[in-house]
């Protein structure tokens, strides 16, 4: 079966996004975006909230850009083509390989789950993320943890009144001081 993974950067304080609504700390240099185009080559499907969706929105062109370095068209060569599912209420329609969410989020994830096909399940954004973490969806937490307080903002991690209890499964620490946490959860 699928697992289904949450991966984002996240200041030590636990935040995605500041308290100002950026999270340019969490642009990663040259060691660490090799990692995450390595970590999106296993990505099967990306099921992705409107804000996330739209903020990448760019690598659907990006190749077209000529000012990007070889590992950025990497990157928007795995991008482009994976399939991704887009969960809005606002949106009518989406760009590139993308659709928009039939269903609410179990069943699009169990329908995922039952459909042949390889690779992870993977979520991006914070409240589509919270969604999942509430309905007990996710299998594996990955969180690549920035030397910074930000204090405050958007939460890696739902704020539920929920213990999920956690194994170990891999640690990195990157030359940047960045440290990279990957958590499968225990059942």
């Amino acid at each position: 079966m699928r697992s289904v993974t949450y991966s984002m950067g996240v200041s030590l304080d636990g935040y995605i996004v500041g308290p100002d609504g950026k999270f340019g700390w969490t642009a990663p240099d040259e060691e660490i975006f090799r990692f995450v185009t390595d970590e999106i080559r296993g990505v099967g499907v990306h099921l992705l909230g409107r804000r996330l969706y739209e903020t990448m929105l760019y690598w659907e062109t990006a190749d077209q850009d000529p000012s990007l370095d070889d590992s950025m068209l990497e990157w928007a060569a795995i991008w482009k083509p994976l399939p991704k599912v887009v969960f809005s209420t606002t949106l009518s329609a989406v760009q590139g390989n993308a659709r928009l969410a039939s269903g609410g989020l179990a069943e699009e994830i169990e329908r995922l789950r039952a459909e042949p096909g390889e690779g992870d399940i993977a979520i991006g954004g914070a409240s589509l993320a919270a969604e999942a973490a509430a309905l007990g969806l996710i299998d594996e937490y990955r969180a690549r943890v920035y030397p910074v307080l930000v204090g405050g903002g958007i939460p890696f991690f739902p704020q539920r009144e929920r213990r999920v209890d956690l194994e170990l499964v891999e640690t990195r620490t990157f030359s940047s001081k960045v440290v990279y946490l990957r958590y499968r959860v225990a059942r």
